[in-house]
């Protein structure tokens, strides 16, 4: 009879305990909810509804995303999600930028690709000798921005850039994400960045590089007509993004007392900022994360490095003691002669294919070429730019398969 008590008496206490785990999630709903949710822009819901979200064209689609909260242990065959943003003449420069993605990467890697309609055909025809790869295939998107605000977005700094803006709403199954833009080559695996999202507490919600090192030759700092991130803002080149994070999330703002959605808040700041805003979808970013700044977690200028960096002497410390991780050749420096060193690394990935053979046989010639670019501030330090990339090339093509 004792133990009959005891049974029930336990059941009792665990049915109880669920009871109070049940009504204090029903309290957090409801405080997220009093804390300014309402529900979408009837013009991004139409969107949406109409297709924005795009259809896969490529060698297979995106996964299901994970609907759970966000698991900080990175499975074993979890597939990386990268996306990119490609209009006008960036074929070429995107294919290179998947190429070193792909040259070093360990895990699956999903890339999201969205281009004018008039590029697919050409994605198609130079990604079909890749199907050889089994750990990586790619969907194709064309290009599409909300309702009647689809003018201004398409205008707004560089054709298509503000894109990337819109990812989290339109790929609503993909969990975490990372942007790169065209002009970005690894110099090391994709792998390394997205562990970065282990390192997210628990309210970051998407990762960056400052804008620049120094101040006295930052942007932001002394020219901007609208509130940035620290003291010298970042840059959107190459973000890190939980997007489960970003979709569920309320963001302070300097609109209206009500904390905003991901998807309610964009077409409001635009608005407001469209006349003081020089870079776009950047500058909207940084006007949210001044805002939010327990929201970003930001890494190092080496995942970053830009001709900034060197142009006026070294200033990222980081890449003068590891080397540079991912190089991001913006200001067109991958096709003039402005900064020799950027184009140097470009044009030897470029011409890399993606046999083992090639990419061994890649760097004495890349160092030579670099040599010759030591006239130049950024040439002087040239051994930054193959620092990493020999340790790379060593580690994934010198180490025995069975070991790899």
């Amino acid at each position: 009879m004792r133990r009959y008590l005891r049974v029930v008496g336990l059941c009792l206490a665990c049915g109880f305990c669920s009871l109070l785990y049940a009504f204090s999630q029903l309290a957090v709903s409801l405080e997220e909810g009093a804390a300014g949710g309402r529900r979408p822009q009837a013009a991004v819901v139409s969107w949406l509804a109409d297709g924005g979200r795009g259809t896969g064209r490529g060698a297979g689609s995106a996964g299901p995303g994970r609907t759970g909260r966000y698991d900080m242990k990175t499975r074993p065959n979890e597939k990386m999600h990268l996306a990119v943003v490609a209009c006008g003449e960036r074929l070429e420069e995107t294919v290179t930028m998947l190429k070193s993605a792909l040259i070093f990467s360990i895990k699956p890697l999903h890339v999201h690709i969205f281009a004018e309609d008039q590029l697919h055909h050409s994605f198609k025809d130079r990604l079909a000798s890749w199907s050889f790869l089994r750990r990586f295939d790619y969907s194709l998107y064309p290009i599409t921005f909300p309702g009647d605000s689809a003018a201004d977005w398409k205008k707004l700094f560089k054709p298509c850039a503000s894109q990337r803006l819109f990812l989290p709403l339109i790929l609503k199954e993909v969990d975490s994400l990372l942007y790169v833009d065209t002009d970005i080559l690894f110099l090391r695996p994709v792998d390394d960045i997205w562990s970065l999202l282990k390192k997210f507490n628990s309210t970051q919600i998407a990762a960056m590089a400052p804008e620049h090192e120094e101040p006295r030759i930052g942007w932001y700092n002394r020219f901007a007509r609208h509130p940035y991130y620290g003291r010298t803002g970042v840059n959107s080149g190459v973000m890190l993004m939980n997007m489960t994070r970003m979709r569920r999330k309320y963001f302070k703002n300097d609109m209206t007392t009500a904390r905003l959605q991901w998807g309610d808040i964009l077409l409001p700041l635009l608005k407001k900022y469209k006349l003081n805003i020089t870079w776009g979808d950047q500058d909207l970013l940084n006007i949210m994360f001044f805002h939010n700044p327990e929201s970003l977690f930001v890494f190092p200028c080496q995942w970053n490095y830009r001709p900034d960096h060197c142009i006026y002497g070294s200033n990222c410390r980081e890449a003068e003691e590891e080397g540079v991780f991912i190089l991001h050749g913006n200001r067109g420096v991958y096709h003039d002669d402005k900064q020799p060193a950027f184009r140097a690394v470009y044009e030897a990935l470029r011409n890399c294919s993606l046999e083992d053979d090639s990419v061994r046989s890649l760097l004495k010639p890349l160092e030579l070429e670099l040599q010759k670019t030591v006239h130049t501030y950024c040439g002087k330090t040239y051994k930054i730019f193959i620092k990493q990339l020999t340790k790379s090339i060593r580690n994934r093509y010198d180490t025995p398969p069975k070991e790899r």
